[in-house]
């Protein structure tokens, strides 16, 4: 899957000279752009989006999608005291890869978790605003995150087989679902998957091995097929190959694409590499805002926010 050259990266010739310098620590960096901003313009006006002075923010670019299958407005995360997300708006739409890059502790992930209500399991969070699934509040008190985290799966950064054979890694969804019922249903539903996850031709003479006897990047796409096997609508990607060494890694980009054709995808990133390779939108993330998103060939070469272009031309990260 050719990529066109975004410059940027250690050996980008478009990146610039000072690229390598040291910065100010990044938890000042929103506030003194703000404030550069405000003086060049002493109406305090917010344009492009770049924040007025008194501190509010509105995201630069287009946050919607054309056919959104998640919606968030408002969205905020805080642990205890502390706020991790700040006045989050986004959709993620059917057909799509969104990318989300930004420096490490910019709430990303935090996000990407808040999807599919992976942050319940830690005590002192507390998420609030809309977090929309075809039009349902995902955070209402009827709502089944059983049923959510099924229609909306998620693939870690870590491979995380189950200590069973491959066979009923990929059975054990669709089983506790109710999604087959005879032997030969399930069959179909575990080789289809394997076969979507590209992973069939090499496991299909041993699907009674254990899962966890699989090499990193074959674990990988059986968690890829453990996801797919529920039929979600939603896959959700936190640095799904950071782990991974570079062959297999482009077996897991190479899958994104293809499975970018039925499902809506999001995808947190430190590789801004990946990430031109494998959205068509990205997201970026600082200090718990979102800052700007767009096409992904517009963030990478000519981003509107002064942070989205420092952090692009690897001038902090």
């Amino acid at each position: 899957m050719l990529q066109p050259d975004y410059g940027f990266g250690p050996e980008s010739t478009h990146m610039r000279s000072d690229a390598k310098k040291s910065v100010e620590p990044v938890a000042a960096d929103l506030e003194r752009v703000d404030q550069e901003d405000a003086a060049s313009d002493p109406s305090g006006s917010d344009d492009a989006g770049i924040a007025a002075p008194s501190g509010a923010y509105a995201t630069i670019g287009d946050i919607t999608a054309r056919d959104p299958v998640m919606t968030v407005r408002a969205g905020e995360v805080f642990y205890g005291e502390s706020q991790a997300l700040i006045d989050i708006n986004l959709d993620i739409g059917r057909h799509e890869v969104v990318a989300m890059i930004g420096p490490s502790g910019c709430g990303k992930s935090t996000f990407l978790r808040c999807l599919n209500r992976m942050n319940d399991t830690i005590e002192s969070a507390r998420v609030t605003g809309e977090f929309l699934l075809h039009g349902e509040n995902i955070y209402a008190k009827k709502s089944d995150v059983v049923s959510l985290r099924a229609r909306v799966g998620m693939v870690f950064q870590k491979p995380n087989p189950f200590p069973k054979s491959i066979y009923e890694n990929v059975a054990y969804g669709p089983r506790i679902h109710g999604l087959a019922v005879s032997r030969a249903e399930m069959d179909d539903v575990v080789y289809g998957s394997l076969e979507r996850a590209g992973l069939i031709d090499e496991v299909r003479d041993r699907l009674d091995e254990p899962g966890t006897g699989l090499s990193g990047g074959q674990q990988q796409r059986l968690c890829i097929a453990r996801t797919i096997a529920v039929n979600p609508e939603v896959i959700l990607m936190d640095e799904p190959c950071s782990a991974l060494d570079p062959i297999a890694t482009a077996k897991i980009e190479d899958l994104i694409d293809e499975l970018s054709q039925n499902y809506a995808i999001a995808i947190v990133t430190h590789s801004m590499h990946q990430a031109a390779r494998v959205s068509q939108r990205t997201a970026y993330f600082h200090l718990g805002r979102l800052i700007e998103v767009g096409p992904t060939d517009k963030i990478f070469t000519n981003p509107v926010h002064r942070l989205t272009e420092d952090y692009v031309t690897g001038r902090f990260g």
